[in-house]
Order: C-alpha cells, then sequence, then structure tokens
C-alpha cells in the first residue's frame, strides 16, 4: 500500500509530541517503500515548530534542525499548485479547509491512502466518498 502523510502525523518526526513513537514506526516502516505528501507539508511543520519555538517548548537549534529534517522525510512532493484545483472542489464539496484537502487529492494523485492523526478531518470525512481513502496513524500501522 501507498501513503500520503500529512502535517498532524509528519511533525511527530522531528519533534517530540502525544503519538511520536508510533509516527516514527511508521516512518521507519514505510520510508524505504516511499511516501508521498503536497509540498505544503514543509510549510505546516515549520510553522508548529516556530508556535513551538514562541510557547517555549522547543529552542531556536532544534526548531532549525528540525525545519532541516522534515525535507529528508518524504520521497515525493507533489506541487501544491498542481493540487489545487481538485483540493478546491474537495474542498467545496465537504466543506473543509482548502490546506487539508491538498493532502487528499495527493493521496487521489499517488492513488494511495492519506495517513492522518487529525480526527477533525478524519471526522469530517467520514460517511463521504473519500473516507475509504484517509486512515488515521493507528489503523495504518495495523495494516
Amino acid at each position: 500500500m501507498s501513503y500520503v502523510v500529512d502535517a498532524s502525523v509528519a511533525v511527530k518526526w522531528v519533534v517530540a509530541e502525544p503519538e511520536t513513537a508510533d509516527a516514527l514506526e511508521f516512518l521507519k516502516r514505510e520510508r524505504p517503500k516511499g511516501l508521498a505528501a503536497p509540498d505544503l507539508l514543509v510549510a505546516e511543520v515549520s510553522n508548529v515548530v516556530w508556535k513551538k519555538v514562541r510557547r517555549g517548548e522547543i529552542d531556536w537549534l532544534q526548531a532549525l534542525e528540525a525545519a532541516r529534517r522534515i525535507g529528508l522525510t518524504v520521497t515525493r512532493f507533489h506541487p501544491s499548485r498542481l493540487l489545487n484545483r481538485r483540493a478546491t472542489e474537495i474542498a467545496l464539496e465537504v466543506d473543509h479547509p482548502v490546506y487539508d484537502c491538498l493532502y487528499l487529492a495527493c493521496a487521489e494523485a499517488e492513488n494511495a491512502t492519506l495517513v492522518s492523526i487529525d480526527a477533525r478531518m478524519t471526522r469530517k470525512l467520514a460517511g463521504t466518498r473519500y473516507s475509504a481513502h484517509v486512515v488515521d496513524l493507528s489503523s495504518a500501522l495495523t495494516a
């Protein structure tokens, strides 16, 4: 199975948070097979890291190291500009933010499954035609 990851999973690869151990196990298992994401992932993870510095949770050096490492984790980055129209269609259909739907559009483009820890998004997609294309991290680990 091929996977696309979103920022909710990827941030746990570079900073310690709840579910970091599971996220790192998933990365260890799936990275040799190749992981994909929209290029937005780098900016989203870096923004989370910036917020953690502002809140005093990590220091500048940790933030800079996280920013360096996040670009090395995913095998295939898809340009957001190429996914944007489809992501906007999905967002309008399910009434959910476009930036989250970029990950789902990427999963469609890759014929892959989106792995997320974003409970709000997975709840929003439940019962839609997209629900089969999204799994939470714990389900991906047991697959």
